[in-house]
């Protein structure tokens, strides 16, 4: 049988959305044994919080929008928030803009924010495929059930990311008040 290739036209995708995160599957494990890969749309007040993969590499483009991000160990990891962090080398977390490329290998703190007041867009690819897929559509049914607040069951995340081996460092927020706290300036 002749080799064919994948063609996903703008739009579509298996797509999961709740008020916190909408997520389009690209890439997923039943094409490639390389690499999923998502288009994320992030909405204003919705910060990942930092954390990191024992196994997994991340990359992410920004496509439209702006981002807070880090991808470093800091000199101190605070529980509360990430954005004050520096490294031993002077890094700090950045605005990302349109074009903007972040590189996670595995082990290393991440973290992304949307500080602003319009969504932001970007495209995610995580290797290995597979775990990080229903990983996602697991965290989507928990963002889904958050009260009228935007409160959301952090217990649930929390043993949803020890199983799929992601060490959460600083918690993950949606809500107005992730917009309100100041970038630190570099």
């Amino acid at each position: 049988m002749p080799l064919s290739g994948l063609i996903v036209p703008p739009g579509e995708g298996r797509t999961l959305s709740t008020p916190a995160q909408h997520v389009t599957f690209k890439v997923t494990g039943e094409h490639t044994a390389t690499a999923s890969t998502f288009e994320v749309l992030v909405p204003p007040g919705f910060d990942v919080g930092a954390h990191t993969h024992g196994r997994a590499e991340e990359l992410f483009y920004l496509l439209d929008g702006e981002l807070e991000v880090l991808a470093f160990e800091p000199e101190v990891r605070t529980a509360d928030s990430w954005r004050g962090w520096r490294s031993a080398d002077g890094r700090h977390p950045v605005r990302a803009t349109p074009g903007t490329l972040m590189l996670v290998p595995p082990g290393c703190p991440h973290a992304f924010a949307n500080l602003g007041d319009t969504p932001a867009r970007m495209l995610f690819q995580v290797s290995p495929p597979t775990y990080h897929e229903t990983y996602f559509e697991e965290l989507m049914e928990i963002l889904g059930a958050t009260g009228p607040g935007g409160e959301v069951d952090h217990d649930a995340i929390a043993r949803l990311r020890v199983r799929y081996d992601i060490e959460q460092i600083t918690p993950l927020r949606h809500d107005a008040g992730a917009r309100q706290e100041t970038s630190p300036t570099p």
